[in-house]
């Protein structure tokens, strides 16, 4: 598999800048004054044991969780106070963990399901097209039921659908969680191939080898907080174990 080249996270102003993000699940504060920057065009993930805060993170980011405290900046603008479609229309799409596609609708469906901030109905079209080139077997299924597809193909419905409200910004939640070792290389390169075409990518990966290959810079979080950041190229995989474990730098 390619992986992704090195640059340095401070070259560009941020797409995307979460602030002191606080999010509380009843008593239990999952997250933690959480801060992050994702650069326009690269690949930025978030590394971290389960229950790390990572889901919840994209989760504040997309507007799908209150925030106790804390801003989210996109694209220079404030959006802390944004719903998540106005979130969407701004240009942030997220692709949820678990695939969550509606079953009893149709391929097609469920991609126009992307689109719906849009009112472009020819750009729409010609987008829905570009994802059955993106993922060719979509475009032989586009009248199939999604739940009849397998889960690799579910997630490839997923992604689409994601992109089909033509973000700036892909947050992907666990894209190849429950896949086969050859779907979750066609979906990592996939992630590769929607960086090419010119979208950001923000990734929460359970595989953190994986994640790191292919990520521009990485942010290793532990308990609600990030612990350490580091450009993908040069992350230690021994400090990577270290924080892990919960050792102190």
């Amino acid at each position: 598999m390619s992986t992704a080249p090195a640059h340095p996270h401070s070259a560009a102003t941020p797409l995307l800048a979460a602030d002191g993000l606080v999010v509380d699940y009843g008593r239990v504060r999952a997250l933690d004054g959480a801060s992050l920057a994702v650069p326009p065009g690269g690949i930025v993930s978030l590394v971290g044991s389960n229950g790390a805060g990572k889901s919840t993170t994209l989760k504040a980011i997309s507007g799908l969780l209150p925030l106790a405290a804390g801003t989210v900046r996109f694209a220079g603008e404030d959006i802390t106070s944004l719903a998540p479609d106005r979130r969407v229309a701004r240009g942030i799409a997220h692709v949820p963990e678990g695939r969550r596609v509606f079953a009893g609708m149709s391929v097609r469906e469920n991609l126009l399901l992307g689109a719906y901030t849009r009112a472009d109905k020819a750009e729409t079209a010609h987008d829905l097209a570009e994802c059955t080139t993106l993922f060719p077997i979509l475009g032989k299924r586009l009248e199939q039921a999604a739940g009849t597809l397998s889960g690799g193909e579910q997630q490839m419905l997923a992604i689409a659908r994601g992109l089909m409200s033509r973000p700036t910004l892909l947050v992907m939640d666990e894209p190849t969680m429950g896949l086969a070792p050859q779907m979750i290389d066609l979906i990592l390169d996939t992630v590769l191939a929607i960086r090419d075409r010119g979208t950001t990518v923000l990734l929460v990966e359970q595989n953190a080898v994986e994640a790191i290959r292919l990520s521009d810079h990485v942010y290793v979080m532990r308990l609600g907080r990030i612990v350490h950041e580091d450009r993908g190229a040069d992350l230690d995989p021994e400090l990577l174990k270290a924080l892990y474990m919960g050792h102190e730098l």
